[in-house]
């Protein structure tokens, strides 16, 4: 009896002892596949990474032209040189078939090769790292091909889209002058001039936004809903998406929560309540009245000098009457004596106000239709031709510099930021729907944006009058705008 139960406790002890030895390598093996899992998991979240940078950095140059293309890819290497993979051992190869362009976040991609041939509207980009090399995504199960030897390596990849989530261009609106584009304005002189206007602005010529109407004598401007894409369906909602509060922060960035002006009309409302966001405006001027804007989003320019009339336009020969041109309703049209053609007989030269603060006119000849401006900007008239460009009654330039007086960076046509702030160029160039007017009154209602302006604020704004100086137009394309995470 005694010899049988020892026998039967010799065979306990070996069913437990071989059920612990199942059970540790029961663990081990478990453990060992969450291990490969793991290392599954944390390269997905390497290569994550890496998706989501370049399709940032490369987004922020897409501009509609075939070198933003150029430049997206470039900046899309630069970016992914500086990240690694396999816990920081192993570099990326950069390959351009990383990246593909589109015109929305959904689809519709294109190589690089066919976006270069039609970039205009591409402002999205899909990153892919499933288009580097096949080792970047190779990730080896060490435990799990010991189970099934088919699985000796598994391949991970990661997508990311990004692209403009909004434009900068002002929810601030007015009439296009005249319907062409580029018309020829011939100024008799002598000796004759052929200058360029578009949509009626002559450049150099500042105007009061709040003072133009190509249509009557009244003045009209309007406010843009920051918000609502062009083509999109008004309704009850329409009217809030107008109130300060809401357009408020969109003065002080300059930008508009809409990534196009085009496909369709966008909803405007009349007048531009100027007197209650003039304050936004002259965040330009680090002017931040009320904390209504803050310098994080709206930064300063990094040349605040108000160009003033009295004492701030050194390049005048004589003292402006006012701010901008003299406003006229000759003809039953709200504009400026710098619009009429030719101006009256007996015109005080200073009613034309400061001229050249940002832009200089141009030759007609210059111009080609449908082909935009070049990046280095076109040929212009010199400070020597304001005796033809502005007869009679032509105001006299004084040492007119060699540089556009806002181009300066340094002496008396210049002013930096405070030293708190980094100054941003061009943030007080205000870009400018131009509407095709008249359109309807009585609330809020559809326009047709016919292109946008680009107007210098030469001094900061009042709650009567923003003056700002025409220097040409701004092809959508070529507007930047803030840059988000799709997916």
């Amino acid at each position: 009896m005694e010899i049988f139960i020892a026998f039967s406790r010799r065979r306990q002890g070996g069913v437990t002892a071989l059920m612990f030895i199942m059970m540790v390598l029961g663990l081990l093996v478990f453990s060992g596949m969450a291990l490969d899992l793991a290392l599954v998991q944390y390269r997905r979240q390497e290569l994550d990474l890496a998706a989501r940078t370049v399709a940032v950095a490369a987004a922020q140059q897409l501009n509609g032209k075939a070198g933003g293309i150029d430049n997206a890819l470039a900046k899309g290497a630069e970016a992914l040189a500086d990240l690694h993979y396999r816990y920081g051992s192993r570099t990326l190869a950069w390959r351009d078939d990383m990246l593909l362009f589109g015109a929305t976040p959904t689809g519709g991609w294109q190589s690089a090769d066919a976006a270069r041939a039609a970039a205009a509207g591409l402002l999205f980009v899909r990153a892919d790292t499933g288009q580097l090399d096949a080792a970047v995504g190779s990730v080896t199960l060490f435990i799990i091909r010991m189970l099934h030897s088919s699985m000796q390596s598994v391949a991970v990849a990661a997508t990311a889209v990004a692209g403009r989530s909004g434009i900068d261009v002002m929810p601030l609106a007015v009439c296009a002058m005249s319907g062409v584009a580029g018309a020829k304005r011939v100024n008799a002189g002598p000796p004759a001039t052929e200058e360029l206007v578009e949509y009626g602005f002559r450049r150099g010529v500042a105007y009061d936004l709040m003072q133009l109407n190509p249509d009557g004598v009244a003045p009209v401007s309007f406010v843009i809903h920051p918000t609502l894409a062009a083509g999109q369906a008004g309704g009850s909602g329409v009217a809030p998406g107008l109130s300060d509060a809401v357009v408020g922060p969109h003065v002080c960035t300059g930008q508009l929560g809409i990534i196009t002006l085009q496909g369709g009309k966008v909803m405007v409302a009349q007048p531009f309540p100027l007197a209650a966001l003039y304050r936004q405006l002259n965040s330009r001027f680090s002017q931040y009245e009320n904390n209504l804007c803050t310098a994080t989003t709206a930064v300063v320019d990094r040349n605040s000098r108000p160009y003033l009339r009295d004492g701030g336009v050194p390049w005048m020969a004589a003292t402006p009457n006012e701010q901008g041109a003299q406003v006229t309703t000759t003809g039953g049209k709200r504009r400026t004596i710098a619009d009429l053609s030719p101006a009256p007989a007996g015109t005080d030269p200073k009613a034309y106000g400061p001229l050249w603060a940002y832009a200089r006119a141009v030759p007609f000849s210059e111009w080609k239709e449908g082909v935009d401006e070049p990046a280095a900007g076109y040929a212009t008239f010199g400070a020597g031709d304001w005796a033809s460009l502005y007869a009679p009654g032509a105001p006299a330039a004084k040492n007119y510099p060699g540089t556009i007086p806002y181009q300066s960076t340094s002496g008396t046509n210049f002013q930096a930021p405070p030293v708190t702030q980094k100054g941003v160029t061009n943030r007080r160039v205000l870009n400018v729907p131009l509407l095709a007017c008249p359109v309807a009154t009585g609330g809020p209602e559809p326009a047709t944006v016919l292109a946008i302006g680009k107007f210098l604020m030469t001094v900061p704004a009042t709650p009567t009058a923003l003056y700002a100086e025409f220097g040409g137009l701004a092809p959508e394309h070529t507007l930047g705008g803030p840059v988000e995470l799709y997916r």
